[in-house]
């Protein structure tokens, strides 16, 4: 499995891979990320479950190293979940990067709904 990492440089910008499925982090990784400690990134990643934001099956891989010992990443959903639940300076760059990147995208998308129960009209 190819995976990629987010990464900050020293002045605090964020870099993104533009393939976002192939983003897969691990804990040692987000530690480093997040500038946390790795307790305070384990109980947050189980508070993000215990809330039933994320599923551990879809956001969450065991990797084997050639060693014979596993990796456990994960996956970029887990990594904006806890960058908007984690409250540090590094926390902050990369949910503020998220937001900039989300809302300053070219192709925007236009969602209509409508908030009757009526049926449209079929003339």
């Amino acid at each position: 499995m190819k995976r990629a990492t987010i990464t900050m440089d020293e002045y605090g910008r964020v870099a993104v891979p533009s393939d976002a499925a192939s983003v897969w982090m691990s804990e040692m990784e987000l530690v480093k990320f997040f500038d946390v400690i790795a307790p305070t990134l384990r109980a947050a990643i189980r508070a993000v479950y215990k809330s039933g934001g994320l599923n551990p099956c879809e956001v969450e891989r065991r990797i084997k190293l050639p060693n014979g010992y596993f990796l456990e990443v994960y996956a970029l959903p887990m990594v904006v979940a806890l960058a908007f639940h984690i409250n540090t300076p590094n926390a902050a760059r990369v949910r503020n990067a998220l937001l900039e990147r989300m809302c300053l995208r070219k192709d925007r998308q236009i969602l209509w709904l409508s908030l009757s129960d009526r049926q449209p009209c079929k003339c």
